[in-house]
């Protein structure tokens, strides 16, 4: 298909900024363009331009702008675009209502409850794409056979198109929603999407609805059950949502574009690129398949060009553009992900898995206490970088420009106001001479204090600084090549880099060599690949549907009829387009994994052919458990294996062959000029070449610079370039020296420290999510990780859960005062006893201590805290809401030998995890097979921290990292201590007092009291808790770590930027906690509420003390259910508090926790229960300036005997509003029993339950902020409900 003889070709990536067009001549030669992609005062669409330039250069003949172009000439045309990422991210689509299930009209709303930076007190969350919901009365759940309930007999079972059956509770009132549908229609709205439960398995009622809004006018009706019918209902109507709000976009454009063509293009095989790397026809080209359709382009383009030329090397993708880098890995086949946040909107579709940084050429450059640090900021298009000449900021760029990297001469004068002067070294050094003094002062300053060695630091010159700035920049690039690398089980070092966008080649041998890479390719489109991609792509044509079969023999003959119908008409459709037979591959894909877990993978058995066990496609068991055991480092024998999916991918191979060939000239290169670059040597005498002047036999050693058309590449000094036969550029990386770094303190390396700390944290916590089992840790990611000194100070604490932070090193330092010189190389130490920094039982600690050649102690440690499902004690989930004492709330851990020697003591930690069964009353746990599966995943989660830390002091020496230790401690210190003297000033101006104070009371009457003294010279502060409550008979006690937990997020949130969780935090802070108080209880007291509930009142009374915002919910509202044999636990959501200009988040979680909620679709499908609502607390938020978030209301209805168990907290007392603002209203619990009784259950209960009972939770919401008086100007929310009671 590709060969049009006679005919132009065309393949054209319309981005943000540029458009780029690789055009093929009748005669087989190729062109390359790239123009403005918005430009109207020259022309109206981009891509058209590039087309008519072509033509009109090529054919010699004319082609007037105001006329449709000549279709005749062109063969085909392939488009990747950013037209519907644009629109999703600037929040400009098709108005859009959203049809849901009664009762759900918030779930897209809430979502997985979690907020997407925990620091951040407003909660800023992306703005949902629909304006109007309309709730559809419809009701259809799984059958279960053990279901015992006594009432709301199916009026109908079906079958859905996974094998479930499904009873039909309520039948679709098509009456009701023709009134709704027609209400939405007079407003204006034409766009729906629907999104009812379990409608990927049954679907007629989307199809009802669906059939009757087209009838009604409706113009574009995405339903979620076509749109991708997948379990989950939050991704699926994310997606549809997606769908609907883009998809008349994209069909507006296409009108568009073919109207620039005479006969709109009849005739010509117009294909667009999808978010999966494959081309689809443009009428069938959609929102939700559309939005990664740019990136796309380049992943096919290195994949496809430089994956077979290095010998089928795995090749990671680098593609630096201005605000962000986009990175990639390809190993011979495209690596797809089916759930992914793409501009805050989580999309489950198949898309190319690309990892995206804050880091590109216009991130700006910041000097923070001490720190460089690069981005997230960007200084944009406009008004760009300060060499731009429109006052911009200093950015990366302006660093390359600082260090003679780029050369003003070979760039276009597009610059400045009248867009028409060339870029501007003056203007870069000047913002540069304002920095760099304000550096060297902050060197000055602390020189004494941070000094080891005694030695001065020299005054740092603009270079270095911009060097240092280069340098942390990339290193925040190297994070996430190491997450797709090392996180999976792959080594980085026998990667080849792929670079291309036009700022990845003045980067590209620097992170080459920081990542131990030692290829680079370029190709020779380099600048244009993304176009060049779409030339290569194959035709796609794909269809998924939803399973339940289990992966056995009784499964494979339905297996393999619904693969050969779907693989069917893939090929049809592909043979209908003109291709032939031989030119089409299926790949065939199950959706698989383990039965009772929540991790499916995608698995192809491209490489396990079929034997006599299998089904006809493949060995997909071996296949599923090889993967399994490479990405997650274990697999479970025993356990079934369910196909949740079953998928199916047809290619037309279409792309084209390159046939340009490079001339040798048998002579040396000569450069084009000579300049001076700044690299860690200093200034060096560098080569500039022409690519265009370079044949195939030259080689350009470094320092070199290779300025293309598009892009300047950068050839450091010990790597040398050559030219391929094809005219690519291939860069062999010299591995430099390791400079020889002192213990003194060197600003940019205490940048750099401070990311590979924070990487090696984050690192293990991957480790962990992939190793474990349990969906506590691997779905709801109740974990956190940190790496601490030999002290047992915190260094790095990946920002996991907020009430986990600093609370593990108490823990370390209390086994570091315990062992007192005994730990050996080989033990790993298990703790959660609250005298031993523990926070509750449930939540168990492994610490592993580093030890190194010639020291006898452990130089550093490094610990993982996760939330396990059920340690024993007197409820399932080991959340008593009534314990009185330790021991009623499981196995008890101080300082427990859980590896000796390095051996994992199974038999001895199973007979301590079954101990609490000698208490009255109390069982061991009741799930051992997953506390010992998560014990060892997190001893590797420890072991690759170990490993890293290991690597760090190879490359540094143990003398120069322990020090480094102390600086970024000092770094998160002086941060604090820049807050307090802010705060202290600004209160001494307004009240005179350098004295704050605050209080707030438990539902039982227990006081939380503050008062907190500030010494504004030294940015000190003394928090005193005297005259907190005592103990309590009850099991809101809280040991001190989580105090200090809730004190470490609060300093971090009112820092208000970016800086290291560390120990430092604390330096500048004296705490005074009164023994035998709430906060500091005695050794065997119940703990289990003080976790989860007295860790929020703390963070309320704190931010009450310093008149942050208004409190939020301060609940993490605990529900658990089940039996002896299993069990649920969940927290869920409610209001956010109200601050100084904005209004508190509704339906999010806050302050301490931050774990995920299970979606309504998996637990209606594992669980006995039916989920009746899930929907925001209306009115629940304080009134105010600013309003309070409201809180939800969640019902469950269980279809089982069970025992439910609530700890909650604010149901007698409401969260505080500030400076005039209302307070939140408090929560709820109700139980409806089957006899019509409603019971109020208190805020903590322990009950057991018959089929039929229902329980109903009502949040607490938020304070408001300010006088209500004020607010009658605000504007009200967008969003609402069509027919909300």
């Amino acid at each position: 298909m590709a060969e049009t003889k006679g005919k132009f070709d065309f393949a054209i990536d319309r981005g943000g900024t540029f458009t780029d067009v690789f055009a093929r001549s009748p005669d087989g030669r190729e062109r390359v363009l790239k123009l403005l992609s918005h430009d109207p005062q020259n022309y109206r669409d981009a891509p058209t331009e590039g087309i008519r330039r072509v033509l009109e250069e090529e054919s010699g003949r004319s082609f007037p702008r105001d006329q449709p172009l000549d279709s005749s000439l062109i063969g085909w045309i392939r488009m990747g675009t950013t037209v519907a990422t644009n629109a999703l991210l600037e929040r400009q689509g098709e108005r859009t209502a959203l049809v849901v299930t009664r009762g759900f009209r918030d779930l897209l709303h809430i979502g997985t409850q979690a907020r997407p930076d925990l620091f951040d007190l407003e909660v800023r969350m992306p703005e949902l794409l629909y304006e109007e919901v309309m709730e559809v009365e419809e009701r259809v759940i799984l059958a279960q056979d053990s279901c015992q309930l006594p009432r709301n007999q199916p009026k109908r079972i079906v079958t859905g198109s996974t094998g479930d059956r499904l009873e039909l509770w309520r039948d679709l009132d098509l009456q009701q929603a023709e009134r709704d549908l027609k209400r939405l229609f007079s407003k204006g709205i034409r766009s729906l999407a629907v999104l009812l439960l379990h409608s990927y398995t049954w679907s007629d009622h989307e199809k009802a609805v669906g059939d009757l809004a087209k009838r009604l006018g409706f113009t574009q009706v995405s339903l979620s059950s076509e749109v991708m019918p997948m379990v989950r209902a939050v991704p699926r109507g994310y997606t549809v949502c997606v769908d609907a709000y883009l998809t008349p976009n994209i069909h507006r454009y296409l009108d568009e574009f073919t109207n620039g063509f005479r006969g709109g293009l009849k005739g010509v095989d117009v294909l667009f690129m999808q978010s999966d790397g494959g081309l689809t026809p443009m009428e069938r080209f959609c929102g939700s398949r559309a939005v990664l359709s740019g990136p796309a382009g380049g992943v096919v383009g290195y994949a496809v060009t430089s994956h077979g030329f290095m010998e089928n090397k795995p090749v990671i993708g680098f593609d630096m553009g201005g605000t962000s880098t986009d990175v990639s890995r390809y190993a011979g086949q495209y690596e797809h992900v089916f759930e992914a946040t793409i501009a805050g909107i989580t999309l489950q579709a198949p898309q190319l898995d690309i990892n995206t940084v804050a880091a590109g050429g216009g991130s700006r450059l910041f000097f923070r206490s001490g720190m460089f640090v690069v981005g997230p900021e960007s200084a944009g298009a406009h008004p760009g970088p300060a060499c731009y000449r429109k006052g911009g900021p200093l950015t990366v760029t302006d660093a390359n420009l600082a260090l003679g990297r780029l050369l003003p001469s070979f760039f276009p004068r597009i610059f400045g106001p009248g867009e028409n002067e060339p870029l501007s070294l003056d203007d870069t050094m000047k913002r540069f001479h304002e920095l760099t003094p304000e550096i060297n002062h902050f060197l000055s300053a602390n020189q004494s204090s941070c000094s080891t060695s005694g030695g001065d630091q020299s005054e740092m010159s603009i270079e270095e600084v911009a060097m240092g700035f280069i340098r942390v920049a990339n290193e925040a690039m190297c994070r996430p090549i190491r997450a797709l690398t090392q996180a999976k089980g792959h080594d980085t070092s026998e990667h080849v880099l792929a670079c291309f966008g036009g700022a990845a080649g003045q980067h590209a041998c620097a992170i080459a060599r920081a990542l131990g890479m030692k290829t680079v390719f370029i190709h020779k489109y380099s600048g244009v690949l993304s176009a060049y991609g779409l030339a290569l792509a194959d035709v796609v044509e794909e269809l998924q549907e939803p399973s339940s079969l289990h992966y056995i023999s009784a499964s494979y003959c339905e297996l393999d009829g619904r693969i050969a119908r779907l693989s069917q008409c893939c090929e049809e459709k592909l043979l209908e387009r003109g291709f032939r037979s031989c030119q089409i591959s299926t790949e065939v894909f199950l959706h698989m994994r383990y039965e009772g877990t929540d991790c499916a993978l995608m698995v192809t058995a491209a490489d396990h052919p079929r034997d006599s066990l299998s089904c006809s496609s493949g060995d997909f068991r071996t296949a599923f458990t090889k993967r399994y055991q490479k990405e997650f480092g274990f697999t479970i024998a025993d356990r079934p294996i369910v196909v949740d999916d079953i998928r199916v991918r047809c290619s037309g191979k279409s792309g084209i062959q390159s046939k340009v060939q490079r001339k040798q000239v048998q002579r040396p290169p000569t450069p084009n000029q000579m300049t001076q670059c700044y690299f860690e040597e200093g200034h060096l005498s560098t080569s500039v070449y022409l690519w265009e002047d370079l044949t195939c036999d030259h080689s350009i050693h470094g320092p070199a610079i290779i300025i293309d058309h598009n892009s300047t590449i950068l050839v450091e000094p010990l790597c040398v370039a050559r030219l391929t036969d094809s005219g690519d550029l291939c860069i062999s990386v010299g591995m430099a020296t390791q400079c020889v770094l002192g213990t003194e303190l060197n600003t940019v390396q205490l940048s750099i420290f401070s990311h590979r700390f924070m990487s090696i944290a984050e690192q293990m916590g991957r480790v962990l999510q992939r190793t474990s089992m349990s969906t506590n840790i691997k779905e709801r990611l109740d974990f956190s990780c940190a790496v601490f000194g030999p002290d047992g100070g915190l260094v790095s604490n990946a920002p996991h859960i907020p009430v986990h932070l600093g609370a593990m090193q108490e823990t370390v330092q209390y086994q570091i005062r315990a062992a007192g010189g005994s730990m050996i190389e080989g033990d790993v130490i298990l703790s959660n006893h609250p005298c031993a920094g523990g926070s509750h039982l449930p939540d168990l600690t492994v610490i592993t201590p580093v030890f190194r050649g010639g020291v006898s102690a452990p130089v550093f440690f490094v610990a993982s805290r996760g939330h396990h499902a059920d340690i024993g004690g007197i409820t399932p989930g080991s959340m008593p809401p009534h314990s009185t004492t330790l021991q009623q709330e499981g196995a008890v851990f101080t300082s427990f030998k859980l590896v000796m020697g390095g051996v994992f003591q199974e038999e001895a930690v199973t007979e301590a995890l079954m101990a609490p069964a000698q208490y009255p009353g109390c069982s061991g746990t009741r799930n051992l097979r997953d506390n010992l599966s998560d014990l060892r995943a997190q001893v590797a989660a420890n072991q690759r921290g170990c490993q890293l830390v290991g690597e760090l002091i190879d490359s540094y020496g143990l003398e120069v990292v322990q020090a480094y230790i102390g600086y970024i401690q000092s770094n998160a210190e002086h941060a604090v201590r820049d807050m307090l003297k802010d705060f202290a000033r600004r209160r001494r101006q307004e009240t005179g007092s350098l004295e704050v104070e605050a209080e707030d009371q438990m539902d039982d009457g227990t006081l939380i009291k503050l008062k907190v003294q500030i010494n504004e010279e030294q940015g000190s502060a003394v928090f005193d808790f005297t005259g907190t409550g005592v103990e309590v008979w009850g099991n809101c006690n809280a040991p001190r770590a989580i105090t200090l937990s809730a004190l470490i997020y609060c300093l971090r949130c009112m820092v208000g930027q970016d800086i290291p969780l560390n120990q430092g935090c604390l330096t500048p802070v004296k705490v005074i906690i009164p023994p035998g108080s709430i906060l500091q209880p005695s050794l065997n007291a119940a703990v289990v509420g003080g976790n989860v509930l007295t860790s929020q009142r703390v963070v309320d009374v704190i931010f009450k003390a310093f008149q942050v915002c208004a409190a939020s919910q301060g609940c993490m509202n605990n529900v658990s259910f089940g039996c002896e044999k299993s069990g649920y636990y969940e927290t869920v959501a409610g209001g956010a508090g109200a601050g100084p200009g904005w209004h508190g988040r509704s339906g999010v979680h806050s302050h301490m926790t931050n774990t995920r909620i299970t979606d309504p679709e998996i637990l209606e499908k594992r669980y006995p229960v039916v989920l009746e609502q899930f929907s925001l607390r209306s009115g629940s938020g304080g009134s105010g300036l600013y309003r309070g978030g409201d809180g939800v209301i969640r019902k469950l209805l269980f279809r089982r005997p069970v025992v439910l168990s609530v700890l909650s907290e604010r149901r007698s007392t409401q969260p505080y509003g500030l400076h005039g603002g209302a307070n939140g209203a408090p929560g709820l619990n109700l139980l409806h029993k089957t006899d019509n009784r409603v019971l109020n259950l208190g805020g903590k209960n322990s009950v057991s339950l018959e089929p039929g009972d229902m329980f109903s939770l009502f949040t607490p919401g938020g304070g408001g902020y300010g006088r209500v008086a004020d607010a009658e100007d605000q504007i009200p929310f967008k969003r609402r409900c069509v027919n909300e009671s």
